[in-house]
């Protein structure tokens, strides 16, 4: 986008300030720092609170990630230039920031590379950058896992310049973080190199190097107490693979991939071959037990059988509800899914689903009624709501931000208690059953509401709720 040739581009900075109380940025100011050890890199500056008479603070470089003040020298704003003019001129070669001097100090940095043309940073590197705007920041890059793209953190909470921001960049100087992540990736190299050619413990790997011939003597032994055990049912816990690891074969747990890297947690419960397959039988029994299909499936094959069931028993309190109500909500099959029947509920024509894991039949019909009854409050409209006076609660850390009564249209009753802290909340909707309201006093209905939404749990209890005149009337207790 700009024409300037970035192979013969220098900035020479040339207002550098000492590092001292009486001069120092504003907070939040971006600046290069030069450092005692001669060093250079960037960060923004957090002063303490405190003395004004005592330099303290740190320059924030990204999350978990700064220099404190007492390790800088000499610091330069970056925030105050633009470079748009400048970098439009194909014939520019140096830029000065700041006036050139006799007698000023001035540093010039150079090598700045075009990010958009796959010139990227090193993982970890903290850079100089000149973004497309034409003003300058720097940044930590931090490359994704396929190793094509990435972006630069700059602040705090992972804030950080997207690769369209940002039109080239030089390395600053290396430091402890990215140090460490080139020691990683010495090690990942060499850690390769160990298992082009990884050998096989024999006493360890008898049954040989795949995992499937261990699962299934394991298998075989669980039948003994289990018949109907499959090597799915035992993979439903999370599974152990065969992998290399410093030139050798191990038993692992599968822990699923991190940035792109595969977790494996070794076994080191024993030395042979026999004890692992001991080790999975103990390891995958509880799962295996728990999978009885003649459990699981003890009202047969056919669905809706189950959904009769559920439908049923949430019918008898939330009495508008009719099953045409359930089909925008709750579309639900027994499918083969790896080998074995599963209840599953489908999402879309596309027959996405999910699996219910559930150990038998009555498991699944218990969250079919949750499921049903969800749909049937979202069948039914608010037409009126009354919102309790709140007193301050403390819910384990948690404060109570709502507790709300609605009516709906069928003149039934629900209410949503809201709770939360600085940074993070939850809600809980609770239907009111007509069993509550089968009573001939406000006083007989609070002690079976309680039993719903209790006190103890929430942090309203009934003498809070009994003095509500308000709440008394909304809920037709005149």
């Amino acid at each position: 986008m700009y024409k300037c040739d970035l192979t013969k581009l220098s900035l020479s900075f040339n207002e550098f300030h000492d590092v001292k109380t009486d001069d120092m940025p504003e907070y939040g100011e971006f600046c290069l720092l030069e450092l005692k050890d001669g060093r250079y890199t960037a960060g923004q500056w957090y002063p303490n609170s405190g003395d004004a008479e005592t330099l303290a603070g740190h320059f924030g470089r990204g999350t978990a990630d700064s220099v404190d003040v007492n390790e800088v020298a000499k610091w330069h704003l970056l925030k105050s230039y633009d470079l748009t003019e400048c970098l439009e001129d194909e014939n520019v070669r140096q830029i000065n920031l700041g006036p050139e001097e006799d007698g000023v100090y001035s540093v010039k940095i150079w090598d700045f590379k075009p990010l958009k043309e796959g010139h990227l940073p090193e993982s970890e590197q903290y850079c100089l950058l000149i973004l497309t705007d034409g003003r300058l920041a720097s940044g930590r890059w931090d490359q994704f896992p396929d190793g094509k793209k990435g972006l630069f953190i700059y602040a705090s909470a992972l804030a950080s310049y997207s690769m369209d921001k940002v039109w080239a960049w030089t390395a600053l100087s290396s430091d402890e973080v990215y140090e460490r992540e080139a020691e990683r990736l010495r090690e990942k190299r060499h850690e390769e190199e160990l298992n082009m050619n990884p050998v096989a413990d024999p006493e360890k790997f008898k049954y040989g190097t795949d995992i499937s011939v261990y699962y299934e003597k394991a298998m075989e032994k669980l039948r003994e107490l289990y018949p109907w055990a499959t090597v799915t049912q035992m993979k439903r816990r999370m599974p152990y693979v065969i992998v290399p690891r410093h030139g050798q074969y191990i038993f692992g747990m599968d822990c699923g991939t991190f940035r792109g890297e595969k977790e494996v947690r070794e076994w080191t419960g024993g030395s042979t071959a026999d004890e692992f397959v001991d080790f999975l039988c103990d390891y995958t029994k509880d799962t295996v037990k728990n999978y009885n299909p003649e459990e699981k499936f003890k009202f047969g094959m056919d669905i809706q059988i189950y959904l009769d069931k559920a439908y049923e028993n949430v019918k008898k309190d939330y009495r508008w509800l009719e099953k045409n109500m359930l089909e925008n909500y709750c579309q639900y099959s027994i499918k083969e899914v790896d080998g074995e029947w599963e209840f599953v509920k489908r999402y879309d024509e596309n027959d996405d689903f999910s699996v219910y894991s559930v150990s038998s039949a009555e498991d699944f019909i218990k969250k079919l009624i949750r499921d049903y009854q969800d749909a049937a409050l979202r069948a039914n409209p608010v037409v009126d709501t009354y919102s309790a006076p709140l007193k301050p609660v403390d819910l384990n850390g948690w404060g109570l931000e709502k507790y709300a009564f609605s009516k709906l249209k069928s003149g039934d009753y629900k209410v949503n208690v809201t709770a939360g802290d600085r940074t993070a909340g939850a809600s809980r909707e609770f239907f009111i059953t007509p069993y509550c309201f089968e009573v001939e006093s406000y006083d007989e209905f609070l002690d079976r509401y309680l039993e719903i939404v209790p006190g103890g749990s929430f942090g309203i209890n009934k003498e809070d709720l009994i003095a509500d005149e308000k709440l008394k009337t909304f809920l037709g207790f005149d």
